[in-house]
């Protein structure tokens, strides 16, 4: 008879890649471990207690990745006994999922894409609990009548953002007590902010001088993707430019040709050479340091799901500027931690960084605030109680 786990986490990728999504898999890889690892802990210690009260018993986790390799595992997050690649293995991949997932009290589906497996769990294995990550643009595109019709069998479906859920629950017909927000957090591995000054090489390498006035955007530049604003930051600059002539915008993150081509003739048009640089990928050790350099982060977008950028870039320090009209309204708390600006809005977006230049002290973000809500230890007591309600606590028996 197969192996009963508790939580079967299926993803399509988790440490092969660096996007929103597989940062998300990671913290739900780490967030897993550890709750098993308090749930062992509790048990050992209700097993001296006659009728001992067990809290939220995670015996068995189990994490299967459709792309990732089993030796790309990050051992900080997740041990490698608990995770099993299949290297774009499809077939071995969902056949040893079904197989694990009947045998599973909650199935966690990392994307949409996953959908139709966890049905056929939840069909084979109906007291199997199904669980769906929404995350954002995959879930706001039209859906077909058979993946809404799938969405009403999960068991919950949780949205990093308000935005997210309120999208859902306009194009299905799922009930709203199945929806439930769990924003996205801070990776508890993040590099510690600087604070011993900016660093000179970097400096040097991206012609920036000491005074200038740093524009940061950290995302991927895609051709397909045309919704994360920094087109019109860079609309913006011609005047910017004018009025304060050291200002530069860093923009990091990998880039396509077409998009780079596009880029570029934008700012060829507005003879913006002098004041851009695009630094293309870098690895997320370089992280602090490339914050370090700038004075905000600026990313006006429309479809961000949650945007962890935003509260990574709070982490460090910065005051950020981010559209009001998706999930980015989230990360910034209503305000409460940024700028909201309306992304369509030029004009606007021209004005708010103009604002930030000249009040920077009163845009700086409050960390106590951003760790309370924003913090790994909120996210994980969070996803806990919402696995907690799918699998009850209970009494240990005489």
């Amino acid at each position: 008879m197969a192996k009963h786990r508790d939580v079967l986490f299926l993803t399509l990728r988790v440490f092969s890649a660096t996007g929103g999504i597989e940062k998300v898999c990671k913290i739900v890889c780490k967030t897993l471990s550890d709750l098993k690892a308090i749930s062992n802990k509790h048990n050992e210690l209700a097993a001296k207690i006659p009728d001992g009260y067990i809290p939220n018993s995670i015996k068995e986790i189990l994490v299967y990745s459709m792309y990732d390799a089993t030796a790309d595992v990050n051992e900080k997050y997740i041990s490698s006994s608990l995770f099993k690649g299949f290297y774009q293995q499809k077939l071995s991949f969902s056949t040893a999922a079904i197989q694990k997932g009947i045998h599973s009290k909650i199935v966690i589906l990392s994307h949409i894409n996953l959908l139709s497996l966890g049905c056929i769990i939840k069909l084979l294995s109906p007291q199997t609990k199904l669980v769906l990550l929404a995350h954002g643009i995959e879930v706001w595109e039209p859906l077909s009548a058979i993946r809404k019709w799938m969405l009403t069998k999960c068991d919950r479906v949780i949205c990093v953002s308000e935005f997210t859920k309120n999208a859902i629950l306009a194009i299905t017909k799922i009930s709203d007590k199945k929806v439930l927000v769990l924003n996205n957090c801070l990776d508890p591995f993040l590099p510690a902010p600087i604070t011993t000054g900016k660093n000179k090489d970097l400096q040097k390498k991206y012609g920036l001088k000491q005074h200038d006035v740093v524009l940061i955007t950290l995302t991927r530049l895609s051709s397909k993707e045309l919704y994360k604003g920094y087109d019109h930051v860079l609309g913006c600059l011609k005047n910017l430019s004018t009025l304060y002539p050291n200002i530069k915008y860093l923009i990091i993150g990998r880039y396509d040709e077409a998009e780079k081509v596009r880029l570029d003739i934008i700012i060829e048009k507005n003879q913006l050479k002098d004041h851009v640089i695009f630094t293309g990928y870098i690895m997320d050790i370089e992280i602090a340091e490339h914050y370090n350099l700038a004075d905000m982060y600026v990313m006006p977008s429309k479809k961000e799901g949650f945007g962890i950028v935003f509260i990574e870039a709070m982490y460090y320090g910065l005051p950020v500027i981010a559209g009001n009209k998706d999930g980015s309204v989230d990360a910034l708390l209503n305000g409460k931690l940024g700028y909201l600006v309306d992304p369509d809005n030029k004009a606007a977006v021209s004005n708010a960084i103009e604002t930030v230049i000249n009040n920077t002290n009163q845009f700086l973000p409050d960390r106590k605030l951003l760790l309370q809500h924003f913090g790994y230890e909120a996210y994980k007591q969070k996803l806990s109680n919402i696995l907690q309600q799918l699998n009850p606590a209970v009494l240990k028996k005489k």
